[in-house]
């Protein structure tokens, strides 16, 4: 009886057939979320709502309204949870090739924080993490965003009571960038357009998140930006505004240009090469063994 050769190690059944790798026109996935995860998940950015706009949703009759010690409560509070949604999602779904593409990534944005440092928004670290977050999902992007961002602050020494939420708020921007339209069917021009366009957003608005986390207890400020503990929620929303317009909107938009231009011109080869890296990955092909046949045994030898 003339027993078949053996199939190449790594390819999996013929797309169609119902089992192994998926479709040519699948969008892989490093991190599949389940239920913990994506509780997880909702649970930190519900308290991250609370330890950004506490300023603004504190009643005026509250405690809370009038304390000095809320945002150093919120970033003892945060870098704990942070570690427990991370451990969470690690746990249900960062296989080893998942943990080795996060470490490069992660690497690569910590890489390139540093060459703007800020200066004038010039910051692409933005590019990389939303890029990588369309490709590799939003439960991915998340860890992504959150470890790049605490990588980065070892680098560069910016640790200290902002550190927590910085990583918070690049793990939204990431994870909004897996939560976009048409990961298996947009591509081309169509796609970098909506990057673009979600980019920019997403940097204007860090921007903006992350002054409400310094605003309220920064001292020496005009009482026209100033917050005001127990001041009606209008009133403080206005100075608030003002507050950035005066101090913050001036990177924010550089930030935002500078991803436009490069999600344009460097976006679609590094998308390429993602995909490329997330199909070799083959993270949605399941390991399998099975127990090789007498008769396949005795013709193999």
């Amino acid at each position: 009886m003339t027993v078949p050769p053996p199939r190449p190690e790594g390819l999996g059944p013929v797309s169609g057939s119902g089992s192994g790798r998926p479709g040519a026109g699948h969008q892989a996935r490093a991190v599949r979320l389940g239920p913990r995860s994506i509780a997880a998940l909702a649970l930190i950015s519900a308290i991250g709502v609370m330890a950004f706009g506490w300023p603004l949703l504190a009643d005026s009759a509250s405690g809370l309204a009038h304390s000095k010690d809320a945002p150093w409560l919120f970033a003892a509070l945060l870098p704990m949870l942070l570690a427990v949604v991370v451990a969470t999602i690690a746990d249900t779904g960062l296989d080893a090739k998942a943990i080795a593409m996060l470490g490069v990534l992660a690497a690569a944005g910590a890489a390139m924080r540093p060459l703007g440092a800020g200066t004038a928004g010039i910051e692409p670290m933005f590019f990389l993490m939303v890029l990588s977050g369309r490709v590799l999902g939003p439960g991915f992007g998340f860890v992504l965003g959150s470890v790049a961002m605490f990588a980065s602050a070892l680098l560069t020494g910016g640790v200290g009571p902002w550190m927590p939420f910085q990583m918070l708020t690049m793990g939204w921007v990431s994870m909004g960038a897996g939560l976009l339209p048409g990961p298996d069917r947009l591509r081309g021009r169509g796609e970098l357009a909506m990057l673009a366009a979600y980019g920019a957003v997403s940097a204007v608005l860090y921007g903006l998140v992350m002054n409400l986390q310094g605003w309220p207890y920064i001292a020496g400020l005009t009482s026209g930006v100033s917050f005001v503990p127990g001041d009606p929620l209008n009133q403080n929303l206005a100075r608030y505004l003002a507050y950035c317009l005066a101090t913050s909107l001036g990177w924010d938009l550089p930030r935002a240009l500078v991803t436009v231009i490069l999600t344009f011109t460097l976006g679609g080869t590094v998308l390429k090469a993602l995909r490329r890296a997330t199909r070799r990955a083959a993270f949605d092909v399941p390991a399998s063994f099975a127990p090789e046949s007498p008769g396949g045994a005795a013709a193999s030898r």
